[in-house]
């Protein structure tokens, strides 16, 4: 299966089931923090992570690194950029939107704030999963330091490249060279999630779908 195929694979899985797949399969969890949710819409994204990392500073500098890749990744990109978890700041805002827009990247994954928001539903509906709303800018507070490199999203580490898929219910990253084993074994936890509901809507027992599938 080449790799747009499995990215397209990951577009049609349930996200709980990605995540329990990548806990098994990848022997590591990939699913980041609760505070880390959809800001702009509910649309689901599925694409290959481009990083950015972020330090502290006084310097009043853009952030170069992110402004690069946001002309320079692949469309369909997810541009993730880590930030230490600093939510009281902005490293995303209108005028990178209509960057990622105009390059047709798939999302945006912050381990930050996002700001604009007003304006980025209204013009792009574009989704960016962030982990808070902050007015505050990044200038003289925090500047790019490094972009392709694994960077930390709280606990998980995001590699280039890594699949990153995102919907209501949160954001997984799934580690590139097991993304084949994790998309089928999460097809199969759909598969027999849905005979498993089927068993208990037909036999009216939780406990009997239960002892038959062994998943809660």
């Amino acid at each position: 299966m080449n790799f747009e195929d499995i990215v397209a694979g990951f577009r049609e899985v349930a996200t709980a089931s990605i995540a329990d797949a990548v806990d098994k399969a990848a022997g590591r969890k990939g699913y980041l923090d609760h505070a880390i949710k959809p800001r702009i819409n509910e649309k689901r994204i599925a694409g290959p992570a481009v990083t950015v990392l972020e330090a502290r500073t006084d310097e009043f500098v853009p952030p170069q690194h992110a402004l690069d890749v946001i002309d320079e990744a692949d469309a369909g990109s997810v541009i993730v950029i880590s930030i230490a978890g600093d939510a009281d700041v902005a490293v995303w805002g209108g005028l990178m939107t209509a960057g990622a827009v105009a390059n047709r990247h798939e999302g945006a994954v912050l381990d930050g704030g996002v700001r604009d928001i007003v304006e980025i539903r209204r013009d792009y509906d574009f989704p960016v999963y962030a982990r808070s709303a902050s007015p505050g800018t990044t200038l003289g507070r925090h500047k790019t330091i490094d972009a392709n490199v694994p960077v930390p999203i709280g606990d998980v580490m995001v590699h280039p490249g890594d699949i990153v898929v995102g919907d209501i219910d949160g954001v997984v990253v799934v580690p590139r060279d097991h993304a084949e084993a994790v998309l089928d074994m999460a097809r199969d936890i759909d598969a027999r999630e849905a005979e498993q509901a089927r068993l208990i809507i037909e036999a009216r027992s939780l406990r009997q779908g239960l002892a038959k599938y062994g998943r809660i």
